[in-house]
């Protein structure tokens, strides 16, 4: 049987990744000896100055009176009582601030950041060795060209966390300033300081972009925030005028498939007249092209070759010798890596060659329909308040033991499955997909919690916390592969830097935005009154026209130039959201942007 593959996340430092499981198994330990404490039926009265107070139920659906009020016991009480205070995910954060570490909110504000570092990696982790993985062998099943698998498949797994935050932040947490600001956040971090920080690493090398394609994308994108910024200023939208958003990226991917269908059929007419050329010249000219060595004189090379597969089995050695005087602490290592690893790796199918393994096939396959309908009957409890069913349970059982039955007697041992992939892949995809969901949720949720607790707008750190943690995974993907890629790699990166955000736009905010006005038809769904919208839009539409403007005028290069403007457009669009959040600037609605549409 192949070796399952390392738990070992392969975008974080081994130590970074046993201090997160280590972090992750004292917190839910946490959580489950709290969980007498969140209950409403635990603590009924709470003695505040010497009064009894009884715990009440008001109308309100948000928690803006919390601060309102002195003294952690008076807020514990206000958290508990409040409707609009009770968790949009799993866990009542408010309660075990408040409540729990009420007398010591330095250790309330650890645990909260502990838990938002655990989250975060849960999110992308998932997203990249999970969610890519059944997306690309996807794509392979159903046959899609590179352009076609690239602007879809490739920017839904790169996007993941941005589309899920905001379809949450939607339909569920009814904060869907949350999931605008996220996306627009990340848009906006991704094309201004991923492409400025790419343009100053790649100045030196005097590369340059593909024309037509950038200003393709670039055009799009903004076609894309202009028909948003239209939807925000009318303040509603209709569920048609909803798929008429989303229908923006179909025309997108028609384009670009267009695009790639032309420019192959001109390259098949070129290497056609290549051919002929060739058979003009005859035998002889070819030979004596075809001898000439790619990479220099092949007994040059051969030496460098022998020092370092020379040099490689002296560092296999060590590693061996090393891992023999100490493979007490290396098991020991394995072991704390499996808190975050083991519940998806049983719950996830996968079926890639270097990850087969046929003990946790049959066993993901059995516990998937499970955990599925956990997430279902929790879904349920919390939007339409009744209670768990028995038989979604039994029925997931039961369909769980003939799957892990069918996926014991068809599989091997050796290697994975080679005939009906299809039904492994969409399945990876589907329980994928819910991990991803189900983190995004409670993201979002801890996020609501932090803004509650700090007095400040989760919209603003959707836009800063959320954003900036969902693209960090661009920020060092994209520089590498610019970096270490050449020409066709910085070509790569740039796109994807476009592509990618506005993938996130009218797909995540699109679907978003068709499910509310799904669930309000036939009233039109409104938009969340947010005034900044105006000023994200308005900098992220003058990031773009600089690049627009300033890489045609550089004959395609990237420089600095480029790079510190989008830095200082960027920066200065966070010096003043911020300035505003803290209350150094005591602006409402005579801001440029906000005077320009009011």
């Amino acid at each position: 049987m192949a070796a399952p593959a390392s738990p070992t996340s392969p975008f974080l430092p081994k130590k970074l990744l046993l201090f997160l499981n280590i972090s992750f198994l004292c917190l839910l330990s946490f959580f489950l000896l709290s969980y007498d404490f969140l209950g409403q039926s635990s603590i009924d009265r709470t003695i505040i100055g010497g009064h009894s107070l009884i715990l009440q139920e008001s109308n309100s659906h948000d928690c803006a009176g919390l601060h309102d009020y002195s003294g952690y016991k008076a807020k514990c009480l206000y958290v508990r009582s409040e409707i609009g205070c009770r968790p949009k995910g799993y866990i009542n954060y408010l309660e075990i601030f408040y409540c729990n570490f009420g007398q010591f909110p330095v250790l309330g504000y650890i645990v909260l950041l502990l838990w938002l570092l655990v989250l975060f990696y849960v999110l992308g982790d998932t997203a990249a060795n999970y969610f890519c993985t059944s997306l690309e062998s996807l794509s392979k099943i159903l046959k899609l060209s590179p352009a076609i698998a690239g602007v879809t498949l490739l920017s839904l797994g790169n996007g993941a966390s941005d589309v899920f935050a905001s379809i949450v932040s939607f339909t569920r947490s009814n904060n869907g300033g949350v999931g605008l600001n996220s996306v627009l956040g990340g848009a906006f971090f991704i094309s201004s300081v991923v492409v400025g920080v790419i343009s100053i690493l790649i100045s030196p090398h005097q590369i340059s972009v593909d024309k037509p394609c950038f200003i393709r994308d670039v055009l799009f994108f903004l076609f894309s925030l202009s028909s948003l910024l239209l939807i925000i200023f009318i303040g509603e939208i209709t569920l048609w005028g909803a798929l008429s958003f989303v229908s923006i990226y179909f025309l997108y991917v028609s384009v670009v498939s267009a695009s790639y269908l032309f420019n192959r059929k001109r390259e098949r007419k070129l290497n056609l007249s290549v051919s002929n050329t060739l058979s003009v010249l005859g035998q002889d000219a070819m030979g004596e092209m075809m001898s000439v060595p790619l990479l220099g004189c092949v007994d040059d090379v051969k030496p460098v070759l022998m020092e370092k597969n020379s040099t490689e089995e002296n560092q296999e050695r060590g590693t061996k010798l090393f891992n023999l005087d100490s493979s007490t602490l290396y098991y020991l290592g394995k072991l704390l890596e499996l808190p975050l690893y083991l519940p998806r790796r049983l719950t996830i199918p996968v079926v890639s060659e270097e990850r087969w393994s046929k003990a946790y096939a049959v066993v993901s396959v059995t516990l998937a329909p499970l955990f599925f309908a956990e997430i279902c009957n929790s879904q349920r409890e919390k939007t339409m308040q009744s209670e768990s069913s028995l038989v979604t349970f039994m029925i997931a059982g039961f369909v769980g033991m003939v799957l892990g039955n069918l996926a014991f007697v068809t599989t091997k041992k050796s290697s994975p499955p080679k005939k009906c992939l299809l039904p492994w892949l969409v399945g990876g995809f589907l329980m994928s997909v819910s991990w991803t969901y189900v983190t995004a949720e409670e993201l979002v949720s801890l996020l609501v919690s932090i803004g509650n607790i700090l007095g400040i707008s989760p919209s603003v750190l959707g836009l800063t916390v959320l954003a900036w943690g969902n693209s960090l995974g661009d920020l060092i993907g994209n520089a590498a592969i610019a970096m270490n890629g050449g020409a066709d790699g910085t070509q790569m990166a740039i796109s994807g830097c476009y592509a990618g955000p506005m993938f996130n736009t009218l797909v995540g905010l699109g679907v978003s935005l068709v499910c509310s006005s799904w669930l309000e038809y036939p009233s039109p769904f409104v938009i969340p009154k947010d005034h900044s919208l105006y000023e994200t839009l308005g900098f992220l539409m003058a990031g773009l026209l600089w690049a627009l403007v300033i890489l045609p005028r550089k004959n395609m290069r990237l420089e600095k130039c480029l790079g510190g403007g989008l830095l200082t457009i960027y920066l200065c669009f966070l010096f003043l959201r911020l300035a505003r959040a803290l209350g150094l600037l005591e602006i409402y609605h005579g801001s440029l942007f906000t005077g320009i549409f009011l």
